[in-house]
């Protein structure tokens, strides 16, 4: 029986080989873009699930209170997890690590002897405390993880990072010079190497060097035991099994006033202490500027929701092919019911050809899957991988989601056509029924209400890019090339280096800094007017400079002066400082005229220091359009120890431009690589999880539409089959051929029609939704709508007008004759 049953659903198959095509592939392309989407999901949601200790690690979070630009975040002082160590006994041991906050890239160099130096940039390095790897696992190929950073001066590499110093040579106890603006330059000790993971973790090192040993000691020891300042620090908790989480964090107050409550009072702000466990750092969307940029649970519901929608407009043509295809079947059931074929075998054979073209539709959806996940991962900028030993249970649930869907599909025609009454089948009586054809038109409206929604947030989500690609910064962002300067002897140059660049025709001008606009800015004063207290002061982040580097941005002064080289000497004594406009109002100032030449006051560590406002320049964005402009200041850098310069090119032919600046850097420093970036690519990186959501939503909006048009184009061929008689008989009367296209047309128009109806509100509500994640934001416009709805339509006409042409033209006397 089960053999006959294969033989005649295969039979249907090629008789009908076009509906069987649109089904399968139509099937088979949404359950590929439910798959990938659903491995980029799982990923995001497995971050640190990996590390054996995983239950019982929390990361210490501060919430700052009193300071406008600082909300959650993940910064700790560098005393806090020791102290809340010794206080609370639920603590088993405590880590922290710190980013290299001062640079993008770390300058690696490793002497082989003869005078060869290899030397390399090298990213995503990090200061560990000693306990870092006996609470974190990873996976040591060569050393001790429990004592590899013991001692000062030792560093754990990746194996990358040693295949790339040493070959193919032993890496442990070998010395490695490593130039940090962060941490100094020193000589480190290799004293392990591990496996690079190749699981998500919200830490992504490269490279770990001892917390001890470094420029980062030295500030750790004049912190002492301060619970209030020098916030940059993450700072790691493992619990004891069985630690009452929720009662730890209710301790956190009264601990932090008997600790941190005069240190947070001298400075004028207080703060609370909370926890995150380890699994939840990455989508916490309420801590900021984590270890790594964090993920987004909006994307993922984003993505999931187009993951859903991609599969159930594919279910959707599943399903309204084979209820319209039902009428072509009755003949078959009437003359199978009148040899005595029960109910219950008529619907097992409609069912199971429905579940056998859903199996077909899923393992040609794993072809594709495999063949392009890489494309994906290109896109999505991920690793993923469908591995039919790692992802059983994914593969397992999505044969299970094709049978379900094959059963759901199935089931209108096996228990509608199974019902039928064989003496009227076969008499010719039988003609779809409203409900059937009910169904179908709310099927098409529902594909087209997702199409519609999607193709507004694609169009949404681009022009909002095309805005942060074109947005006013505020300062000159072009042709701006940012020279990393990381050993001493590289910041020792750079007047050198200038002095040389601003002799050629090519460089317009030359200036330097701790940072630059769009990278990560950690310094900040809390500054104060006269007649006020530290109390009463604001915070405002600072960036230290030379006399050139506001000139080489062109961000000019809207009242007082900027620096220059004529002032210097009176500028260092005088504690000169740039303020932008929120400054002003931060701190109370009626306007910039006001503010020049004002006094400001700060205090630390018990010390007052005075400042004189030189100058003020108009608000300008040094962070992404994420973030509303804060207050921000200049002050000149003594001694001018600089961790960036920037060399901004006037010439056309750029690759000319900086060959010579390279040339120019090797004639003054021939040990270390050249290294540059462009800082308005620098910027725009601040925007990568938006262009690839703005990716991802693009692909998948022309993938849904595409599947929705297959339906179509399937539902108008049998609309067009069904009418066949109708259009003969209009032929033979007169009708012309344009009269006929617009009449199949129509219907399936008004469809789409009461779609984009539909669906036009539910879209603005969602992206107007999104936006609201800028500061800075571009306005949905009615002309969205308007031209989603015309595409909208445009494209259902393509698709059903090959139908209906082909409908209009035959020759009525084919159709006619068969009566």
């Amino acid at each position: 029986m089960f053999k006959t049953y294969l033989k005649t659903a295969w039979r249907n198959v090629m008789k009908s080989k076009m509906f069987s095509f649109i089904n399968i592939i139509g099937l088979s392309v949404g359950l590929t873009c439910c798959i990938m989407i659903t491995l980029y999901v799982l990923n995001e949601t497995s971050y640190d699930k990996y590390q054996k200790n995983a239950d019982n690690i929390y990361q210490v979070g501060s919430e700052f209170i009193g300071l406008g630009n600082f909300k959650k975040m993940p910064n700790t002082p560098a005393a806090l997890g020791e102290t809340m160590k010794n206080v609370f006994p639920e603590i088993e041991q405590t880590t922290r690590i710190a980013k290299l906050f001062s640079e993008d890239k770390t300058l690696l160099q490793f002497n082989e002897g003869s005078g060869n130096v290899k030397s390399f940039y090298e990213t995503k390095g990090y200061l560990a405390d000693s306990t870092f790897f006996s609470m974190f696992t990873y996976d040591f190929v060569e050393g001790q993880p429990q004592s590899a950073l013991d001692n000062p001066n030792t560093v754990v590499l990746s194996e990358d990072v040693a295949r790339k110093l040493f070959g193919g040579q032993p890496a442990l106890n070998k010395v490695v010079h490593i130039s940090s603006s962060t941490n100094g330059d020193h000589d480190f000790m290799v004293t392990g190497v591990f496996k690079p993971i190749d699981k998500p973790s919200h830490i992504d090192g490269r490279f770990f060097m001892s917390m001890m040993g470094g420029a980062m000691e030295e500030r750790i020891r004049n912190q002492g035991p301060n619970l209030a300042t020098n916030n940059y620090f993450f700072t790691y908790l493992q619990l004891k099994p069985g630690a009452n989480v929720a009662n730890l964090e209710a301790k956190f107050p009264a601990f932090v006033d008997k600790y941190a409550g005069s240190d947070l009072k001298a400075v004028g702000f207080s703060k609370k202490q909370f926890l995150v466990p380890l699994k939840q750092i990455h989508l916490n969307e309420d801590v900021k500027n984590n270890v790594t940029p964090g993920g987004s649970v909006t994307y993922l519901y984003i993505l999931g929701s187009i993951a859903l929608f991609t599969l159930l407009i594919a279910c959707i043509n599943f399903m309204n092919l084979a209820t319209a295809q039902s009428a072509k079947r009755s003949a078959e059931v009437g003359i199978r019911k009148v040899l005595g074929a029960q109910k219950k075998l008529l619907v097992t054979q409609f069912l199971g050809e429905a579940v056998l073209m859903s199996i077909a539709a899923l393992l040609l959806a794993l072809a594709f899957t495999k063949l392009l996940l890489p494309l994906f991962n290109e896109v999505a900028g991920k690793q993923l991988s469908l591995s039919f030993i790692d992802n059983i249970g994914l593969i397992t649930a999505f044969a299970a989601l094709a049978v379900i869907t094959g059963l759901i599909a199935g089931s209108y025609p096996a228990f509608y056509l199974s019902s039928f009454n064989p003496a009227k089948v076969l008499k010719g009586k039988f003609s779809n029924s409203l409900s059937a054809i009910t169904l179908r038109k709310a099927l098409v409206v529902f594909q087209f209400i997702i199409s519609v929604v999607l193709i507004v947030a694609s169009v949404v989500i681009n022009n909002q890019m095309k805005f942060l690609r074109s947005a006013d910064l505020g300062f000159e962002q072009n042709q701006q090339v940012v020279i990393p300067l990381r050993s001493g002897h590289a910041k020792e140059m750079y007047s050198a280096l200038k002095n040389e660049l601003l002799k050629k025709s090519y460089v317009s001008n030359v200036g330097a800094s701790l940072y630059y606009p769009g990278i990560s800015n950690v310094a900040d004063n809390i500054f104060f007017k006269d007649g006020q207290n530290m109390q009463e002061g604001k915070d405002v982040k600072m960036n230290y400079i030379d006399t050139r580097f506001l000139q080489t941005l062109d961000i000019k002064p809207l009242a007082g002066r900027t620096f220059s080289d004529d002032y210097y000497a009176q500028d260092t004594t005088s504690g000169a400082v740039v303020l932008n406009e929120s400054s002003l109002k931060s701190l109370g100032f009626a306007n910039a005229q006001q503010a020049v030449n004002q006094k400001l006051h700060s205090t630390f560590n018990g010390t007052t220091y005075n400042f004189n406002i030189v100058g003020v320049v108009k608000d300008f964005h040094y962070e992404d359009l994420h973030l509303p402009i804060g207050p921000f200041g200049f002050m000149l850098n003594t001694p001018p120890q600089f961790n960036y310069a920037i060399v901004h090119i006037k010439s056309n032919d750029m690759a000319a431009a900086l060959k010579a600046v390279q040339n120019t850097w090797h004639g003054l420093n021939a040990s270390e690589p050249f290294d540059y970036s462009f800082l308005d690519k620098d910027f725009q990186e601040n925007y990568d999880a938006e262009n690839k959501l703005s990716a991802i939503v693009g692909d998948f909006t022309i993938i849904a539409i595409l599947i929705s048009c297959l339906g179509l184009f399937g539902l108008a061929t049998f609309s067009a089959e069904q009418r066949i008689k109708e259009i003969g008989v209009r032929k033979v009367l007169g009708a012309s051929v344009s009269s006929i296209v617009a009449l199949l047309s129509t219907d399936f128009l008004k469809l789409v029609g009461i779609a984009v109806i539909i669906a036009s509100p539910l879209a603005w509500l969602i992206m107007k939704k999104w936006l609201q994640s800028f500061a800075y934001r571009t306005h949905i416009s009615w002309t969205v709508f308007l031209i989603t709805a015309l595409v909208a339509m445009l494209i259902a006409l393509l698709t059903i007008s090959v139908q209906a042409i082909r409908a209009a033209v035959a020759n009525p006397v084919k159709s006619l004759r068969t009566e």
